[in-house]
């Protein structure tokens, strides 16, 4: 179902049925993509993720988004490189129309430090099909699931 109408099924909005899994299945792909280049510190790739206008904000900041390709490569890049590993789980991806989706999904964060080893979010993503045929996030908002 969508976020904007709660009557409306997902895969109506595609021609097909295996268009939108094949859609779901780009995005999903995405969002495990960013896990795993986050993880790696590959700041270039994360930034690529994102439309030129996105926007990102992390689950432990929600209320400070960075906006803007380039800045979202420079948060990446600038930050202290940390041990991860961000497990993403419950997926739902919800299509707009052909070219704009909506998901949320749960997000684990395991750390190498000493101390914070566990943090569990959300993240909610709004997503663009690009003239590249690239799913890429325009918006992607984290917050926190309990309080720390």
């Amino acid at each position: 179902m969508t976020r904007e109408n709660p009557d409306a099924a997902s895969p109506s909005v595609a021609a097909s049925p295996s268009d939108y899994w094949a859609i779901e299945r780009a995005i999903v792909s995405q969002i495990h993509r960013f896990a795993q280049a986050n993880d790696a510190h590959d700041h270039d790739a994360l930034a690529e993720m994102f439309t030129l206008e996105g926007s990102f904000a992390r689950p432990t900041a929600p209320e400070a988004p960075v906006s803007g390709r380039e800045a979202i490569r420079a948060f990446f890049r600038d930050r202290p490189a940390r041990r991860t590993r961000h497990v993403m789980a419950n997926i739902v991806v919800d299509l707009l129309s052909p070219a704009h989706a909506s998901a949320r999904s749960y997000v684990v964060l395991y750390t190498g430090e000493r101390g914070e080893n566990v943090l569990v979010g959300d993240f909610d993503d709004e997503l663009r099909l690009e003239l590249d045929g690239i799913w890429r996030f325009s918006r992607r908002s984290g917050s926190l699931a309990f309080d720390y």
